[in-house]
């Protein structure tokens, strides 16, 4: 696996300095009985990615809300604490470290996103402590790391529901408008791929530099490809600059974003440049199908607090990955991470005989019962594979937030089993 150049300069931490740095401190092989248990969002607050972290934080701090209002876990109460990872693997290799070395009865990663994800990977798998990553990347899809967990499709699952997408619209000549950064970067190898075998063709692929007063150049050379479609995901001022720019210079065309440009930030900076009736014309956002309604949902809702992160799917994800983190730790009759974290598949997938719960109150009530758990939570059913991975269907979504169409889990399938047309 190779580590982003960006961070040649960083300081690299092994498997073993880990084992030695954790060795007496609760962070890394068990917990206090004086402290809270803690989970640490490992994610960007800052930089061009910086609304991944309060994402994540909003569903670990609805879910721990509703864990200690139901009595905690052994006798802790459980907290969410952020970490920035600055979006670059320069930054987030220090920061996993000082996390590890300091942090008392941490059981749990939410987290490492796909900036920093093939940096500190190693380094939180190493100190045994169970991580659910939002990484999209594709080098993960066969991941030999015991404590790594995904709830969350890859991104190449997301490239092919783009395309999908496109092509049911006949959509036959795209342009890929992506930032240069590793977190946008990974979806675009298979969505080339995916276009390709369904016949289509990129005019043109661009790799926009963040935070440029003007994309004159990179617009001008789109429009002359002609594109029908524009495939994208860049921070919301870098998206905001090249969009104004492409509605002075020619003319605005469909766009089909991926998750992130469905985030409250990227659609203010957009709709705000283009205006709010054109972003609803022509933009489209393709994520990850979340349940809409049910008991598990309704709970997050009102946990949540919140019309941004109400019908996030990601946040839905976080909500989920720490619940799953207290229920293993029930069962386990543990706070132990190499002891508990066995059971987080076993709680996500049931089995025999295991009772069907939606909330954290009624999986610890029946796990008190000497009861087994299958937990299906805000995000819905989760499969995981022999690589700790869970993907499904995708939804389109208008700049409103309104659902106006699916891409199966079986059609992904199918096109990922497809030889290229042409």
């Amino acid at each position: 696996m190779s580590i982003p150049t960006r961070r040649a300069s960083a300081r690299w931490t092994t498997p073993l300095t880990v084992a030695l740095t954790c060795l007496g401190l609760a962070a890394c092989g068990g917990t206090s009985t004086t402290s809270p248990l803690t989970v640490a969002a490992f994610n960007p607050f800052s930089g061009v990615d910086a609304a991944f972290g309060p994402e994540i934080m909003a569903g670990c701090n609805a879910a721990a809300t509703l864990v200690n209002r139901s009595g905690g876990v052994i006798g802790h109460k459980v907290v969410c604490s952020s970490v920035d990872t600055r979006g670059d693997a320069a930054d987030a290799v220090p920061a996993a470290d000082k996390m590890l070395a300091t942090t008392t009865n941490l059981v749990g990663v939410i987290g490492p996103s796909s900036d920093e994800a093939q940096a500190t990977v190693p380094v939180i798998n190493a100190s045994n402590v169970p991580m659910f990553a939002d990484t999209g990347e594709a080098a993960f899809d066969k991941s030999s790391y015991r404590y790594f967990y995904r709830i969350i499709p890859a991104d190449d699952v997301k490239g092919y529901a783009l395309a999908l997408w496109a092509h049911e619209h006949h959509y036959t000549r795209a342009a890929a408008v992506f930032g240069n950064d590793i977190g946008a970067q990974s979806d675009v190898p298979t969505l080339l791929t995916a276009f390709k075998k369904l016949g289509g063709k990129f005019v043109i692929n661009e790799k926009l530099v963040p935070g440029q007063s003007s994309y004159r150049t990179e617009v001008e050379q789109l429009l002359s490809a002609n594109p029908q479609v524009i495939f994208t995901e860049a921070d919301p001022q870098t998206s905001a600059t090249f969009f104004s720019e492409l509605r002075q210079l020619g003319r605005l065309l469909p766009i089909i974003g991926t998750d992130t440009t469905l985030e409250g930030p990227w659609k203010k900076a957009v709709g705000g440049a283009i205006g709010a009736a054109n972003l609803n014309q022509h933009f489209v956002g393709m994520q990850p199908s979340a349940l809409t309604s049910g008991p598990a949902v309704s709970v997050y809702t009102k946990a949540v607090h919140s019309s941004t992160y109400g019908t996030d799917p990601y946040s839905m994800a976080d909500y989920d990955s720490l619940n799953l983190i207290a229920f293993a730790m029930l069962a386990a009759h543990s706070t132990h991470p190499s002891k508990f974290s066995p059971q987080i598949v076993r709680i996500a997938s049931g089995g025999p005989g295991a009772v069907t719960v939606h909330t954290f109150a009624a999986g610890a009530h029946a796990l008190a019962s000497g009861k087994t758990i299958h937990y299906v939570g805000a995000a819905g059913p989760i499969a995981f594979d022999q690589w700790h991975n869970s993907s499904g269907a995708f939804e389109a979504v208008d700049s409103k937030g309104n659902v106006i169409g699916m891409v199966s889990a079986a059609d992904i399938a199918a096109l990922k089993g497809a030889s290229p047309t042409g």
